[in-house]
């Protein structure tokens, strides 16, 4: 193998360990969804065992990603960054950065309010976020918030917290976030009667 080809193997698992930790994904999760052991993706995070087609594969159905995101890095300094959207569940998330680790920016997009109860989650890291269109719904603990654009709001995400649109038009955030822990864990709702306007961020 040349050092070309060695050289873009050494990227792959910077590339595959920051993809799970910008999803909160544990390694006991993906194992579960790729079929791969919870060892075999240690290794290829750390660099320890050079990555194969068959494990590449399903590592990018999980992720919903082009194979070559996992495999080409982008042209040495070249600044732009290809915007890729990504499906969380109900809402769009559309990375805004590509280095590994350290805080990441993400553009949010949550579609119109709906009549589901909300679930509180919570997770290593911090978050803070600025409402680009729409009105928006922040949950953070037993309080509750609305802010609208150009309002912010920022948060330790050990907090049981929950956002979403609060209107019938859909919801764009800003969001800088620092993740540091596993995957979310859930825990149901219990008290949403109080409800704080958000004071508006000072510009």
């Amino acid at each position: 193998m040349n050092t070309t080809e060695d050289d873009v193997l050494a990227q792959v698992g910077p590339r595959l360990r920051a993809l799970r930790q910008s999803r909160n994904i544990s390694l006991a999760a993906l194992a579960a969804e790729t079929g791969l052991t919870a060892s075999t993706l240690s290794r290829l995070e750390t660099g320890k065992l050079r990555p194969t087609l068959e494990q590449l594969l399903p590592l990018a159905r999980a992720y919903s990603v082009p194979l070559d995101d996992l495999v080409a890095a982008p042209p040495t300094g070249d600044p732009r960054i290809h915007l890729r959207p990504i499906r969380r569940g109900s809402f769009t998330v559309v990375p805004l950065t590509r280095r590994p680790g350290g805080i990441q920016a993400y553009k949010v997009i949550y579609p119109p309010a709906t009549s589901s109860p909300p679930t509180l989650q919570t997770h290593d890291g911090y978050e803070w976020f600025y409402v680009l269109n729409g009105q928006v719904r922040l949950l953070l603990g037993d309080q509750q918030y609305q802010l609208g654009p150009g309002e912010a709001a920022d948060f330790d995400t050990r907090t049981p917290h929950h956002l979403s649109s609060a209107g019938t038009q859909p919801a764009e955030l800003l969001t800088l976030f620092s993740a540091q822990g596993e995957r979310a864990h859930l825990s149901p709702l219990t008290d949403t009667d109080h409800h704080h306007e958000a004071q508006s961020c000072d510009s």
